[in-house]
């Protein structure tokens, strides 16, 4: 009873401090990126580049939806001693983004210098570094500037390669199955034009080598031990492209001052199978009192993993271990997280070997969240949502919506195994359901982060307030969330949970006001339906039925449409302007 009363205290001590706390503000308008990128020579996988620079004609429109916000953070918190220490991370971080633009294109970096050189494409020129790249990731990936087409397989696989002619060598080379499908591998073609696979060390190795050096120099310089063995074990990563060590020693951050991850992870960007991984960076400062605080929560995920709606036997992955709950402050963020929207949780690592053993660490970034709550989140409650339950959209609630989506990652399935032909074939989740897992598995983690917080709330850990605020700030979010597009994983999971709890009568619209609400009665039982089938999915690594559910609910109605259209002078996002990078010219 002491553990649950103090769990309760510190969220509330929490909330009030996420809403005192500094880092939201606007700010100038400058590119988004804090570095330059020269003219580079082709890439290997690069198509040939255009001659003519066509612009949407909306694009200063596109530009305002991201408003410029200061991602600033408590000075008390930078010793002298860390500041060295974080220059290098800032710098190695810098190289996630010119690695990630590559990722995203390969032409990207000629593009951006030929934008660069244009006074008349600076629009462009914002919104390219936006969006990483001259797609728009809220227009289903259209073009906004030039006409080019985005191949699904981003800069990861030849552009001329087809699904089957990937399949196909496969098929005639099972030995390559492993490296073909592995994180950290580029997909090539030989002089005779066949298929092989490089290692990310080989395929980027000029400047994972100057990301490495970096970070040894960041060790070096640390008094912190463990800080020391992470820098150093990515550092031998980026030259081996082993990252399992990494990882674990990630896991092993303590409570450090500096909270970094950097590295390959997400599979977002490739589209085409959801095989590859993307360089990303989070730099952060960790805040212990509120990290201690919301640990209270790592106790109960064995308790959320055998309560969950599946078959006993598909419970038993290893999952639900000790979750390190850590909140900080964002310093600096490079790469794929970078990318058009803006991150405010994290759940990694993903190997499944590395959580089976360690768990997974959770990362709440408090400054962003804060952010996005105040000047999106509830401005669209307002227009959305019926008067008598905005008064539920809380930041306790958000916040609380957003823990669960994240610890849900570590929840379910993992290690699966599946039927190939007559072969019995032991697996994970993500390669069963190839490129449709990102989508299955952010819907999974809305909705089973949705079905666990009332098991909290049931047993006492939370709050029973929190019930209503949950179900009530996640309506809310769905609404920010999914006008970031209805292309991508997200915006599809966006729209399956939704759909389907509209389907079931969790969520209700009414047409005389053109505004939804959550029905108290029905959504709880309509959250477990949802979370039944994901789980099962999931659990049998289902791909054709995966298919089949994103067709029937992924899609979204004229009636959404025309309720988003009502949004159009709330912004989509934020625009991030690190302080940081102004702070660390007087270090």
């Amino acid at each position: 009873m002491c553990d649950r009363r103090l769990w309760i205290a510190g969220l509330v001590l929490v909330m009030a401090g996420f809403l005192t706390c500094t880092g939201s503000g606007k700010d100038k308008q400058g590119p988004k990126h804090g570095h330059g990128h020269p003219h580079p020579k082709a890439h290997p996988l690069a198509r040939t580049g255009e001659t003519t620079m066509p612009v949407v004609k909306d694009i200063k429109q596109r530009i305002a939806r991201f408003a410029p916000t200061k991602i600033d953070f408590d000075n008390s918190l930078v010793t002298p001693e860390l500041k060295p220490v974080l220059k290098k991370l800032i710098a190695a971080s810098k190289i996630m983004d010119e690695l990630f633009l590559i990722q995203a294109n390969p032409s990207n970096p000629e593009l951006r210098a030929k934008l660069a050189a244009d006074p008349a494409l600076a629009d462009a020129l914002t919104y390219f570094d936006i969006m990483a790249g001259p797609w728009d990731r809220r227009e289903h990936h259209a073009p906004f500037v030039t006409t080019q087409k985005r191949f699904k397989g981003a800069g990861f696989y030849p552009p001329d390669m087809t699904k089957k002619e990937f399949n196909d060598h496969l098929k005639k080379t099972p030995q390559d199955r492993a490296a073909f499908t592995g994180f950290f591998t580029i997909i090539g073609r030989k002089a005779d034009r066949s298929l092989q696979a490089i290692p990310y060390a080989t395929f980027y190795k000029t400047k994972l080598a100057k990301a490495a050096k970096l970070l040894r120099e960041a060790a070096d310089l640390s008094k912190d031990p463990r800080l020391q063995k992470y820098l150093r074990s990515r550092a031998a990563a980026f030259g081996s492209n082993d990252y399992r060590p990494s990882d674990m020693d990630w896991m092993d951050l303590g409570d450090g001052a500096i909270e970094i991850v950097i590295g390959p992870y997400e599979v977002y960007e490739d589209s085409l199978f959801g095989y590859k991984a993307a360089f990303t960076s989070f730099l952060n400062l960790r805040d212990k009192t509120y990290s201690e605080r919301l640990q209270k929560i790592a106790p109960h995920m064995k308790f959320l993993q055998a309560s969950l709606p599946m078959k006993a036997a598909d419970k038993k992955h290893g999952r639900g271990g000790k979750v390190p709950i850590v909140v900080v402050e964002e310093l600096f963020t490079a790469g794929d997280t970078k990318a058009g929207v803006q991150t405010l949780a994290f759940n990694l690592p993903n190997d499944e070997v590395v959580r089976k053993k360690k768990g997974f660490k959770l990362v709440l970034l408090k400054n962003v969240a804060e952010a996005k709550f105040k000047m999106i989140l509830l401005p669209i409650a307002n227009v959305m949502m019926m008067k008598d339950q905005i008064a539920h959209v809380t930041f306790d609630g958000f916040f609380t919506d957003t823990l669960m989506h994240e610890s849900a990652h570590g929840l379910g399935p993992g290690m699966i195994t599946v039927q190939r032909g007559s072969k019995t074939v032991k697996t994970n989740v993500n390669k069963a359901l190839k490129e449709l897992y990102s989508t299955i598995e952010e819907a999974k983690a809305d909705i089973v982060g949705l079905f666990c917080s009332h098991l909290l709330i049931d047993k006492g850990v939370l709050p029973a307030r929190l019930e209503k605020q949950v179900y009530a700030s996640y309506l809310a979010g769905f609404f920010r969330s999914v006008r970031f597009g209805a292309s991508e994983a997200h915006g599809r999971a966006n729209m399956i949970s939704f759909n389907y709890l509209l389907a079931k009568g969790g969520i209700v619209f009414l047409k005389d006001t053109g505004k939804y609400r959550v029905d108290f009665a029905k959504v709880r039982g309509a959250v477990k339906a949802l979370a039944t089938d994901l789980l099962e999915i999931e659990a049998r690594g289902d791909y054709e039925k995966a298919k089949a559910f994103i067709d029937k609910y992924g899609k979204m109605s004229p009636q959404m449409k025309a309720a988003l259209a009502r949004l159009t002078a709330i912004p989509v996002d934020i625009r991030p302007e690190y302080t940081v990078l102004q702070k660390m010219k007087s270090w």
